[in-house]
């Protein structure tokens, strides 16, 4: 059996790896770690010519932790202060890194919302930050779970 016939009759197999990824899905958060992950994945994109797709994954508040309006407000303030930063981040990496890239805004939990992304956007491999944002703990268990999901390679930058 040659290898081409190999990768064909295993669609889940390990061959979609060997040419290196074509779409890198980073999440950011606005974290250190996720701007280092941001880093990072923006360099694999490069080495590997692939798309380079940032996602940040706004959080939606449930009806019992939305005590009225000004929570959900001051949440979407922050998610739009935080893809300002994020947009500029990426535009200043740009030339850094002379990627493709594209920005994407998914809502959700962290973790549903990366699965979301890395489904809907084909992705080849996900790139995540290691450590919490104060209070959140959101990246830390997020990563640990989309490993466990199995479905993508992931790293998981420090």
């Amino acid at each position: 059996m040659t290898e081409q016939q190999h990768s064909h009759s295993n669609s889940q197999g390990f061959e979609r790896g060997t040419d290196g990824p074509k779409v890198i899905v980073v999440g950011v958060d606005g974290s250190d770690s996720s701007w280092r992950a941001a880093s990072y994945a923006g360099g694999l994109a490069r080495r590997q010519h692939a798309l380079l797709a940032i996602v940040y994954v706004q959080p939606v508040m449930s009806a019992g932790a939305a005590l009225g309006a000004p929570v959900a407000e001051t949440t979407d303030s922050i998610a739009e202060d935080l893809v300002a930063e994020i947009r500029d981040a990426t535009e200043r990496m740009k030339g850094i890194f002379h990627v493709r890239w594209e920005f994407h805004t998914f809502r959700g939990d962290p973790f549903n919302g990366m699965v979301k992304a890395a489904d809907e956007l084909k992705a080849d491999a996900v790139v995540v930050g290691a450590s919490e944002q104060a209070g959140h703990r959101i990246i830390g268990s997020v990563a640990i779970r989309l490993v466990k999901a199995g479905r993508w390679p992931v790293t998981v930058v420090p």
